[in-house]
């Protein structure tokens, strides 16, 4: 399915870099609540199924990706305010997506 430059310019994502990162026992997948810094557009949080690929170490202070204007979705009772993107390995690894260098915080993603 195809979709317009102007279909994709209606998704807003935006730098962040995850501040906090707590297991969530109650998730159906091994999943992380996450708490991303995104500057002057301020804190969200977000639900990840990231424990089989990434340690809580390796997640702090990590810039991310982030899809902004979804609406939030309950994940184990906890309401996911931002989506973060990764690309999925073929046998289902994930690897997160992020500037390189490092950006501003807030920052489009164009």
């Amino acid at each position: 399915m195809n979709i317009t430059i102007d279909d994709f310019e209606r998704l807003d994502m935006r730098v962040g870099v995850i501040v906090d990162v707590a297991h969530l026992p109650e998730a159906h997948k091994p999943s992380y609540k996450l708490r991303i810094d995104f500057g002057p557009l301020g804190i969200r949080q977000s639900v990840a199924a990231l424990q089989r690929d990434y340690a809580r170490e390796e997640l702090l202070n990590r810039q991310v990706v982030c899809a902004f204007n979804l609406p939030p979705r309950r994940v184990a009772g906890v309401s996911s305010e931002v989506l973060v993107l990764a690309a999925t390995e073929e046998d289902g690894a994930l690897r997160l997506l992020g500037p390189d260098p490092s950006a501003t915080l807030g920052s489009p993603i164009t």
